[in-house]
C-alpha cells in the first residue's frame, strides 16, 4: 500500500464522522431572504410566485421566529424545487446541512 492511498484513507476515516453531524429540519417554513422581514409572522401567506421573484436574494427557512439563511448550493437546490414545485404557497422545506450561525450549509433542501 502506498503512503498516499494511506493518506487518503486515513482521512476518509476522520473526515466520516463529520458527516453524522447534519441537523435535519423538517416541516420548516420556507421563504426568501427578501422577504422574510415582512412575512415571518405569516410565511403561509407566502407565494411561489414571490419567491421565484426574489430568487436574487436568497432563501431559508424560518425556526422558532429566527430565519436561517441557505448557503450558495442550498440557493441552487431551492431554485430547482421551487421551479418543480406545483403548489403556491403554504411552502414547506426539509433541509440537512449543518448550521453555522445563521447560515445553513445545505447538503439537501426538497420543499412540498
Amino acid at each position: 500500500m502506498t503512503i498516499k492511498r494511506m493518506f487518503l484513507i486515513a482521512g476518509a476515516i476522520v473526515l466520516l464522522p463529520l458527516a453524522s453531524f447534519a441537523d435535519t429540519w423538517k416541516d420548516a417554513h420556507f421563504i426568501d431572504a427578501g422577504c422574510q422581514a415582512k412575512m415571518k409572522a405569516d410565511t403561509d401567506k407566502h407565494t411561489k410566485e414571490c419567491a421565484l421573484k426574489c430568487s436574487d436574494t436568497g432563501f431559508g427557512i424560518v425556526l422558532d421566529g429566527k430565519f436561517l439563511k441557505f448557503d450558495d448550493a442550498g440557493n441552487k437546490q431551492a431554485i430547482a424545487e421551487l421551479n418543480k414545485l406545483k403548489k403556491k404557497d403554504h411552502i414547506r422545506a426539509n433541509v440537512t446541512g449543518t448550521r453555522d450561525g445563521d447560515v445553513i450549509k445545505v447538503q439537501t433542501v426538497t420543499l412540498d
